[in-house]
């Protein structure tokens, strides 16, 4: 006879305070401590028992779902998550949940703005904060609203007190990058809004970590000129969220550029009004105790296509993703902690050895300083100078030798600095400035960055790696240390050594400890000959990867795809220690999967953040499923005009509290 019956209810009690636990559904705890037998919660045993080692977290794992085909059609049109989550302790023993996905709302819903009302999730604003209203339908005008939520950021914040909250206060950072269609389904709006991004208000269930909305509040962005194309982001150490602007204008076409008179007209209802140098920088979002947030935009960290930065322990070392062609390594590194708006910009030069193959050396990285400056010196710039007062820019041969060819953003030029406007064109120009100094320019959508901080190892996603990443393409730059003999559009998932210790390449010492000093693949796709269902890239391995994070408790890399290689977009778990690769969900089909985040600790719950974008965005590679899902993306999500933004969440499925 066991002299203590309620051992098993107090051990799973220790075992769920030693677990990353994900927010469980309702009466998801209650049933499991009644499934132990009852008795009190007293950790006092009721009998001596011999004294035992503490229980603690040994390793976490995830079950592969399989990829939704169309004999399942309703899974393919939906966020589908047959996955598992295993935690396995030091004494053998472990909790299995069961996944499932659980949205806060579907952009266009009609969502609590904290005051009694209501606010248009995902709506958008001009710089006077006044709804801008798509006429494209007579008779239907309504707000625009995104269907393509992004970057997202779980936080907390001290002595936080909004009201509705009955369990923690938990604040949402949400980006929307852009909306791609007016609702005529003809005029096409990508780029053509200003990003709004907000704060959600979220009341955390202290006993199941479930997350409710309660607020949801839009951020004003008239301080710093509104929002350019807002993609991936991340949380900083200090706790805001880091935004991005990527695909920076171009500053010598935005007057005549059609994309961006219509962004300005929008925000400002002038087509001319709006500065392209305003745009490309790093957004940053504090969030208030009452579920409001201030924003600022760091100018110094160059004007490249921003995407996902991730800030380094030391609060000062930022690795930044460059989503462009012929895009570089960049990395920032502030003159004080946790204080982004003055520091040195460096961009790193591939040495020899760069390849895919995951079984070859790493490459070496050395690093070109391109400048030092603050935001505000490079706002100043921004506001004062034109284009033609930085460079002169060719796109023919001007056949004269004061000019330097260069390979940037997808063109090649003929460029030219003016005299003194080294700094300007460091930061405002810095794709231009960076080839024309020797940068390896020469990567294709470079996209999230996250870091491993136990074993010093940044990961960095290539949407894929094609054009100027292969030997023989125009825009490929011969001896840059950025070729491989054919592309591989699936992508893949770069891995970079962090040191100190290192000097740039005119020898001066680079004030860091977290400096990539190499490069070479982790994970990588594999393009293949369509299969029955359209992929072009075999659906069990990553394809075009995009948002990275990465969980220390859990040490799993997280990856989220935007593929147009694979008919559903997945979300995969890739551990570290074991090499062991799972798919966690899928989107639905011609949808992305977006606003990763894994959160290791609010207030002892664990959480995967998880968005998607654009679902029915029809593609060559969907001609076999359009005709079945189409209308069934339509009923679940506004007719293709709204997304979600949510978490995984889970359900013990099963315990085994003791080894067999």
């Amino acid at each position: 006879m066991n002299p203590n019956p309620d051992v098993s209810r107090r051990r799973l009690l220790r075992l769920m305070g030693a677990t990353p636990m994900l927010p469980l559904g309702a009466g998801g705890v209650a049933a499991l401590l009644a499934g132990c037998g009852g008795g009190s919660d007293n950790d006092t045993p009721t009998t001596t028992a011999p004294t035992t080692p503490a229980v603690t977290l040994a390793s976490v794992s995830f079950g592969s779902m399989t990829a939704p085909t169309l004999a399942a059609a309703a899974a393919m049109a939906t966020t589908s998550v047959g996955s598992t989550m295993t935690v396995n302790f030091s004494d053998s023993s472990k909790l299995d949940f069961k996944l499932s996905y659980q949205p806060f709302f579907i952009t266009g819903d009609m969502v609590p703005n904290g005051s009694g009302g209501t606010i248009l999730a995902g709506g958008y604003y001009d710089i006077n904060n006044k709804a801008i209203v798509d006429t494209t339908v007579a008779g239907k005008e309504r707000q625009f609203f995104s269907d393509s939520p992004d970057g997202t950021s779980l936080l907390t914040v001290p002595n936080a007190n909004v009201a509705g909250v009955k369990g923690n206060p938990v604040f949402a950072v949400v980006q929307f990058e852009y909306t791609t269609w007016a609702q005529d389904g003809k005029t096409d709006m990508y780029g053509k809004l200003p990003s709004p991004i907000a704060v959600l208000t979220l009341d955390q269930d202290k006993t199941t970590g479930k997350l409710t909305l309660v607020k949801y509040h839009n951020v004003d962005t008239s301080s710093v000129n509104g929002l350019w194309i807002t993609c991936g982001a991340s949380l900083s150490p200090w706790g805001t969220h880091l935004s991005s602007e990527e695909y920076e204008p171009n500053a010598y076409l935005a007057a005549t550029d059609a994309q961006f008179k219509a962004f300005s007209k929008n925000l400002y209802g002038d087509e001319t009004k709006a500065n392209p140098y305003n745009y490309g920088h790093l957004p940053e979002v504090t969030v208030n105790t009452d579920g409001t947030a201030s924003i600022k935009k760091h100018y110094c960290l160059g004007r490249i296509s921003h995407e996902l930065v991730q800030v380094m322990p030391d609060n000062r070392t930022v690795i930044m993703g460059d989503d462009a062609t012929n895009s570089g390594y960049f990395v920032f590194v502030a003159d004080k902690e946790k204080d982004l708006s003055a520091g040195t910009l460096y961009v790193a030069k591939v040495g020899t050895g760069f390849s895919l193959d995951p079984a070859a050396a790493a490459a070496p990285l050395t690093w070109i300083k391109l400048g030092a400056a603050t935001s505000a010196e490079i706002r100043s710039l921004a506001a004062s100078l034109k284009p033609a007062d930085i460079m002169d820019v060719k796109t023919t041969d001007p056949a004269d030798a004061t000019y330097t060819k260069v390979t940037a953003n997808g063109r090649v030029e003929w460029i030219k600095v003016k005299a003194g406007m080294e700094k300007a064109a460091a930061f405002l120009e810095t794709h231009r400035y960076a080839a024309l100094v020797g940068a390896s320019m020469g990567f294709t959508k470079m996209e999230g960055t996250t870091v491993n901080i136990k074993d010093k190892i940044a990961y960095s996603a290539l949407q894929n790696c094609q054009s100027s990443m292969v030997a023989g393409h125009a825009l490929n730059v011969p001896g840059n240390g950025i070729s491989i003999p054919k592309a591989l559009n699936a992508g893949a998932v770069m891995m970079l050594n962090l040191k100190g210790g290192q000097k740039d390449t005119a020898g001066n010492a680079i004030n860091s400890e977290w400096m990539p000093a190499d490069t070479k693949p982790l994970l990588v796709g594999e393009d293949i000959a369509a299969d029955a269902l359209g992929n072009t890239a075999n659906p069990d391995k990553v394809g075009n990867p995009d948002n990275l994070k990465f969980s220390e408790k859990m040490r799993t890399l997280f990856i989220g795809e935007d593929s147009s290689q694979h008919v559903n977009n997945f979300l995969w778990a890739y551990n570290v220690d074991t090499k062991q690769l799972a798919r966690l969900l899928s989107v639905p089909a011609g949808g992305e999967s977006t606003g990763l985040h894994a959160v290791d600790d609010v207030n002892g719950w664990t959480y995967i953040m998880s968005n998607f974008q654009h679902p029915g965005d029809w593609g060559g590679i969907h001609a076999n499923v359009k005709g079945t899902l189409d209308p069934l993306i339509k009923a679940n999500y506004k007719d293709k005009f709204g997304a979600a933004v949510g978490y995984l969440t889970g359900e013990l499925a099963q315990f085994k509290l003791a080894k067999a």
